[in-house]
């Protein structure tokens, strides 16, 4: 376990949200995962920072886990930089394994790491689509059952994957046209699934699982780089601080929140910490939505 955090007088410092637990955060180099890692580890907890990225210059995006690390440790936070490719089930293990000798037992999983290609279903490479399910719907569901035990054992647990509103079924006939994220759609939706039915195994040994997805668009180089930030959309950016938010909430809110498909400003919107989003921004017709929009 992380050791309480100790100001510079030497005395105890202020109690953290998360004092005392240890996360994994994958896809934690750049972004959003980024911007979770440090905010959890600014409430005390001691993260496990997870990508592929190790040096500058392998990634095409700006970004790497040492930097990440450096930033919270910085900050007077507790992190240690693990280098994994969710693609490989060898990784996966070895991500869990290593945590728990260098931070100790895991408390909170963060499945953030996605790798996406977009295309026509009818053009869509075999290999792009594999890898994608392998990323994005296995290395969650095998990263949870590692975790999972530990969890049971101590009765204590969180796991968030995050998702976009790429899930969502497109509205028609008629249909605007897209630009090839059936496939995207399609592992967001399974992770979605995977969220609400481990939520209900899990219930009774307060673990509490959630997905959570950006309100709007937040432009992370991958976004960028996809051409989903265009012009039109930039008065809806959302900063990276407001997904961190809301993902600290689902881990240490009301043990209720559980089995929830939330979206980022919307929940905090619904919890009394943030403004209401803009109409056009929101989903209403979630069954697993929850909180004020039912009631609406």
């Amino acid at each position: 376990m992380a050791n309480a955090r100790i100001d510079d007088a030497g005395s105890p410092a202020s109690t953290g949200a998360l004092d005392g637990r240890v996360a994994i955060v994958t896809g934690a180099s750049r972004g959003i995962g980024a911007e979770i890692a440090r905010r959890f580890a600014a409430e005390g907890a001691a993260v496990a920072v997870s990508a592929r990225t190790t040096e500058a210059g392998q990634s095409p995006y700006e970004g790497t886990i040492h930097e990440t690390v450096q930033s919270i440790r910085d900050a007077g936070g507790t992190a240690a930089a693990i280098a994994t490719n969710l693609a490989r089930p060898d990784d996966r293990a070895r991500l869990v394994a290593d945590t728990e000798r260098e931070l100790g037992p895991v408390d909170i999983l963060v499945n953030n790491g996605a790798v996406t290609w977009f295309g026509a279903v009818e053009t869509f490479q075999e290999k792009h689509f594999r890898m994608m399910f392998e990323v994005q719907v296995r290395a969650p569901f095998e990263l949870a059952q590692l975790v999972l035990p530990g969890m049971r054992q101590r009765r204590w647990g969180a796991i968030l994957n995050i998702s976009s509103k790429g899930a969502i079924h497109p509205d028609g006939p008629p249909y605007v046209a897209g630009h090839g994220s059936t496939v995207y759609g399609m592992v967001k939706a399974a992770l979605e699934r995977f969220t609400t039915g481990l939520a209900a195994e899990v219930h009774a040994d307060n673990i509490r699982v959630n997905v959570l997805s950006p309100t709007s668009i937040v432009p992370t180089p991958g976004a960028v780089a996809h051409n989903l930030m265009t012009p039109e959309r930039a008065r809806l950016a959302e900063s990276v601080d407001v997904m961190a938010s809301a993902a600290l909430a689902l881990v240490v809110d009301s043990p209720a929140l559980t089995g929830r498909i939330a979206y980022s400003q919307q929940l905090l919107w619904e919890l009394g910490t943030g403004p209401r989003p803009l109409d056009e921004l929101l989903v209403g017709d979630h069954p697993r939505i929850g909180g004020v929009l039912v009631e609406n």
